[in-house]
């Protein structure tokens, strides 16, 4: 059941300041939305001094509203009005910068699982692949984030169609971005768009830390990590600083895409990430017109590599001209109904009665 606007305010009005008055009478909310079972708003105090006052008022409204059939999260933000009324400026969140130490792996709080998805080389469609797989889980009653990780070439907010600012109450904590049931972190979120990211190592190394750490992922059986290609400071990182379930490697069947692929599956080995299956992306072209089969990139060459080293071949996904468009309109192709959609449900229903997510 979808929660709906007045059932937020209506419970909000049972939230009352000490003059008997509620915090709708008072005119102190901002910024109620709802996307899906996530509510969000603001409790905007006239100033300082009363916003620090204001403390357990906040817990209560996030509670009142958590409560509430149907809402499966609840964020509250505490502001202050300011003196001269101007709209709200973006908050001040520095990205990037050196990593800070850590005593060991992490994982983000209410987070089961991580799954990184990775690719030896660029060009074989792992990306495309990591946005249809969470949305095909997401589809399939799982709660799922999917964070971007390749800082360099960030496509998840185009292939997801959504690119705005996440907000951040206090310069620190940042709130994630929610398309197609899914929750999204990306630094392509961050950017201005069309500018490069023009960074060293340390400095992917603390993006990479902060969209970890620093993101409120909340309540989730699988956070998928879409990986740059290559075997690089970020790959290193994920393994080394956080608690992944394991990996999945996509490539195409073409010799060249497997020599690098191989050289991914030897990091993974090496910094001891169970590699949890092989996807095999644009794995034949169906004619449109006669129906005929044509495998532009060789064929079965990931299904040879999956058995030589004992593990699963998760799915076979051919090329396929919707799965292009659908993801330059901003609408993945596993949202829908086609044949393709189910060729992602069928790989996201292998991963969850494989109890990987």
């Amino acid at each position: 059941m979808s929660i709906t606007k007045a059932e937020v305010e209506a419970a909000l009005a049972r939230v009352a300041l000490p003059d008997g008055k509620s915090i709708l009478d008072h005119d102190l909310i901002r910024a109620l939305t709802i996307d899906g079972d996530v509510v969000r708003f603001v409790i905007e105090a006239p100033n300082a001094d009363v916003a620090r006052s204001m403390a357990p008022l906040r817990d209560a409204a996030e509670k009142v509203v958590a409560d509430l059939p149907g809402v499966s999260q609840a964020t509250v933000a505490l502001t202050a009005h300011g003196p001269a009324a101007k709209p709200a400026a973006p908050p001040s969140l520095k990205v990037g910068g050196h990593p800070k130490p850590q005593d060991g792996p992490t994982k983000p709080s209410g987070v089961k699982r991580i799954l990184a998805i990775g690719s030896g080389k660029g060009g074989v469609g792992k990306s495309t692949v990591s946005t249809n797989l969470a949305v095909a889980l997401a589809r399939a009653g799982r709660k799922v984030g999917l964070l971007d990780a390749d800082i360099y070439g960030p496509s998840v907010p185009r292939m997801m169609g959504i690119n705005k600012k996440p907000a951040s109450p206090d310069g620190k904590t940042i709130i994630p971005l929610q398309a197609h049931g899914v929750t999204l972190m990306s630094i392509g979120f961050m950017m201005e768009e069309g500018k490069a990211v023009v960074w060293r190592g340390p400095m992917l190394m603390g993006a990479l830390q902060q969209m970890l750490g620093q993101v409120e992922w909340g309540e989730l059986d699988v956070l998928l990590v879409d990986l740059p290609p290559g075997t690089g400071d970020v790959q290193l990182t994920l393994c080394t600083k956080s608690e992944l379930t394991g990996a999945i490697v996509v490539s195409t069947p073409q010799d060249v895409a497997l020599i690098d692929a191989r050289k991914a599956l030897d990091m993974f080995g090496t910094l001891k990430t169970p590699v949890l299956g092989l996807i095999e992306n644009m794995s034949m072209f169906v004619c449109p017109d006669c129906g005929s089969e044509h495998q532009i990139f060789g064929r079965g060459g990931v299904a040879d590599e999956a058995e030589k080293i004992g593990v699963p071949l998760l799915g076979n996904l051919p090329i396929d001209l919707e799965t292009r468009l659908a993801g330059d309109g901003g609408t993945p192709v596993a949202a829908g109904d086609s044949a393709m959609a189910k060729a992602y449900g069928q790989i996201a229903e292998g991963l969850i009665k494989g109890g990987m997510a």
